[in-house]
């Protein structure tokens, strides 16, 4: 069984499993009922992506250095404890589930994902 950390809106690759949007806002212009049909997500949990004012800081981060502070102060967002117990709980289900988890961005390693794979591999995570 395994997680993959996938971009919402690209084609599912066989096996999947359910698609996660770690994304703080849905995708826009798309009716609710057109989400897991056009690949974009299953369910929804903004549990998972960066708080609005860290998201524009993400988004703005140009340098190596900006990138990194934007990335420390997610991962003390991913620690308070209602996001910490998510990702607990969403490595222990890699391991008996197919599952994805994702975001829009086009560039993984300037994404927030990135974080969350990181954050995920030390829980233990099957990740794909």
């Amino acid at each position: 069984m395994t997680l993959r950390i996938v971009r919402l809106g690209s084609p599912r690759l066989a096996g999947e499993g359910t698609r996660i949007g770690a994304v703080r806002r849905v995708p826009r212009g798309v009716p609710k009922a057109r989400y897991a049909a056009d690949d974009w997500f299953d369910v929804w949990l903004p549990d998972l992506s960066p708080s609005p004012e860290l998201l524009a800081r993400g988004k703005a981060a140009r340098t190596d250095a900006e990138w990194a502070a934007f990335a420390r102060a997610f991962r003390a967002e991913m620690d308070r404890p209602t996001p910490r117990r998510t990702l607990d709980l969403l490595a222990a289900l890699s391991r008996d589930a197919h599952f994805s988890i994702g975001c829009y961005c086009a560039d993984e390693s300037r994404c927030h994902r990135s974080v969350l794979r990181a954050l995920l591999q030390q829980r233990g995570a099957a990740i794909a």
